[in-house]
Formats: C-alpha cells, structure tokens, sequence
C-alpha cells in the first residue's frame, strides 16, 4: 500500500473514531447540552483559556459564526464569560466559570465508567504512541493550511 492510501485508510479510521466518541460523550452529557458545547469546554480546560473566538474557530475548523453561536449559547447557560481583549479593543477573549468548569467535571465524572472500561482493554503506551502519531499528522495539515 502507498503511503496516499496508507493516510486515507488513517483518516477513515479516525473519522469512524471521531463519530464513536460524541455519540458516546452526548449520551454523558447533561440534558440539552452536545458535542460541540462540551468539545469548546474541554479545549478551554486542557488548552488553556483566554482565547479568541477566531482561534477557536479554526482549533475546530468551523466557521466564526458558528463558534460565535456556540459561544454565546455557553456565555447564556454561565459557562463561559466574554470579555474585550486587553490589548486590543476589537477582539474578545473566552474564559471559562466555575459553573463551566463543573459541567465539564460532571461530564468527565459520567464518563468514567466507559474510560474504565476503555482501559481494561487498550494498552495505554499504545495509546500514547497513537496520540503522538495524530499529533504530529495534524501540525502537518495545520502548516499546508497555513501555508
């Protein structure tokens, strides 16, 4: 196999992956509450916060209007606060509440049956192994799209 069909076969297996995994989060989560909203609160705990609604944006490659929405539907529930960037007036930076944290805890919280379950099958190093792998595949993609 050559390394292109190699990398879609990658790809697919993520993606099948990917879909596993917010179907398994969304039946965890609080009623009302999805994916997308818990995606932005975990980025926000293990990123850090302060960021802009444009950096964001492009983390999750989906349009500002749309992490404008979900945004405004996080600050609406108390989980989020928006405020005006310091060091320039135009833009906003994100920051998580503790009411935001604590969803996010509760939600982790919920899942820990499954990731016990997770773990008593999946070795963790490989785990690891994969996860730098991924990593190092998506800074190669975010570089060609910054390029």
């Amino acid at each position: 196999m050559d390394q292109s069909e190699t990398l879609l076969g990658f790809f697919a297996e993520v993606s099948a992956l990917d879909q596993m995994i917010r179907a398994l989060v969304e039946t965890r989560l609080p009623a009302g509450f999805q994916w997308s909203q818990f995606a932005v609160l975990n980025h926000l705990v293990l990123a850090g916060e302060g960021q802009t609604p444009v950096a964001l944006a492009r983390t999750f490659e989906v349009p500002k209007t749309s992490m404008t929405h979900t945004l405004i539907v996080l600050e609406r529930h108390g989980l989020v606060r928006i405020e005006p960037n310091p060091k320039d007036g135009r833009s906003k930076l994100v920051w998580l509440t503790p009411k935001g944290r604590s969803l996010r805890g509760v939600a982790v919280t919920a899942l820990g049956p499954d990731m016990a379950a997770l773990s008593a099958r999946v070795d963790a190093a490989a785990v690891e192994a994969v996860r730098a792998a991924i990593w190092q595949v998506r800074a190669a993609i975010e570089a060609l799209r910054d390029a």
